[in-house]
């Protein structure tokens, strides 16, 4: 198992890092879409084994909205964000990026009320239907959209979305061998009996000695740089255990088998799906940097 997920990871991260480096906006929100797609057919078939059925079409397209209207507002030429995250004509920009958003959503509940309607479902399908959509749509596919928004986000965007991912890559491998080595003390043994407290200390230290190479390449206050991993790591062990969380409700071990020795898209992602969105808002709220 150990060796199919180091293998595993020795692909796909080089071409993440050279997608997230290199790549444009536009290239890696069409990543982001299909990750997303991906990850949303994974929760579907959680909600599935204890006879949840989505709207899957539906959800599906307006997951693509989200980042769309991600990509959009970000690219928009009428906003500066060179050199930083807060555009000159700041109130419009955060204006535009809500209304957007709030666009997509408002557009998802009035599918779902003629999906509900006019469906030939039993109606006592009608709200696991909508729960499980909605679910969706919150949990995997609007934080994750966030990518977007954190990778256009000047020139120290493609920076810090791989800061956001190394924090929780390096996490996530620290805690898994020190906590197979030495881990005795479970985190959360009705979740995840594999994980401990040891291993999810190790991953935390892990994330802070990432925030202090970065030092580096973001252009940024070093105690900054630790707070953001500090939440980010945080908020990517929540993640991690609410993916678990999932997976027990519906008795599955595993959200797919798409990555050997990783599971599914959503088992590998899970963390990632709630650290991205706080690095955007300590970046944005706490450290506020100015052009």
């Amino acid at each position: 198992m150990t060796w199919k997920r180091v293998a595993t990871a020795a692909v796909l991260i080089p071409v993440v890092v050279g997608l997230v480096l290199w790549g444009s906006t536009a290239l890696v929100s069409i990543a982001i879409a299909l990750v997303t797609l991906l990850a949303l057919f994974e929760y579907f078939a959680l909600g599935e084994a204890i006879g949840h059925r989505a709207y899957r079409f539906w959800t599906a397209t307006c997951a693509l909205g989200l980042v769309y209207a991600q990509w959009r507002v970000a690219s928009a030429p009428t906003f500066s964000l060179s050199g930083g995250l807060v555009a000159q004509e700041s109130g419009k920009w955060f204006g535009a990026v809500a209304g957007l958003l709030e666009a997509v959503f408002f557009l998802f509940v009035v599918g779902i009320a003629v999906l509900t309607l006019a469906t030939r479902r039993p109606l006592v399908e009608g709200l696991p239907a909508a729960g499980i959509s909605a679910s969706g749509l919150l949990l995997v596919a609007f934080p994750l959209s966030y990518a977007v928004r954190l990778h256009a986000s000047g020139s120290r965007g493609p920076a810090l979305l791989l800061f956001a991912l190394v924090i929780v890559w390096v996490s996530d491998t620290v805690a898994y061998f020190v906590g197979r080595s030495i881990g005795k003390v479970a985190l959360a043994p009705l979740l995840s009996p594999k994980k401990t407290w040891e291993g999810a200390i190790a991953g935390f230290v892990g994330s802070l000695v990432v925030a202090v190479v970065f030092t580096r390449w973001v252009n940024a206050p070093l105690v900054h740089l630790l707070g953001m991993a500090a939440a980010g790591n945080v908020a990517g062990q929540v993640g991690d255990l609410l993916e678990s969380a999932y997976k027990r409700s519906a008795g599955i071990k595993d959200s797919g088998s798409l990555l050997p020795g990783h599971g599914g898209i959503l088992d590998r992602i899970d963390a990632l799906i709630l650290a991205i969105p706080v690095v955007w808002y300590y970046w944005v709220w706490i450290y506020s940097p100015r052009p």
